[in-house]
């Protein structure tokens, strides 16, 4: 088990994250505590904030290759 130091940040309690711990990619973490442990995990895009993304431009996909041809399909 490794360990690592509590420091005063501030107004703050700190800790260093080791290299080899990093999340890759991530900017921000959410933080819980469950009884005495202390829980780190990766903020990542929800469905909810699938909305506020920007949106396609009007024109996006406007002319594409149809992707499933009618051959093979027949006339009801």
């Amino acid at each position: 088990m490794r360990t690592v130091s509590i420091f005063k940040n501030g107004n703050n309690r700190a800790i260093r994250l080791p290299r080899d711990l990093d999340f890759e990619g991530v900017s921000e973490l959410e933080i819980i505590r469950e009884g005495d442990s202390i829980i780190l995990r990766p903020v990542r895009p929800t469905w909810g904030s699938f909305a506020q993304l920007e949106k396609a431009d009007a024109d996006f996909m406007a002319e594409r290759e149809d992707v499933v041809s009618d051959e093979g399909r027949f006339e009801l």
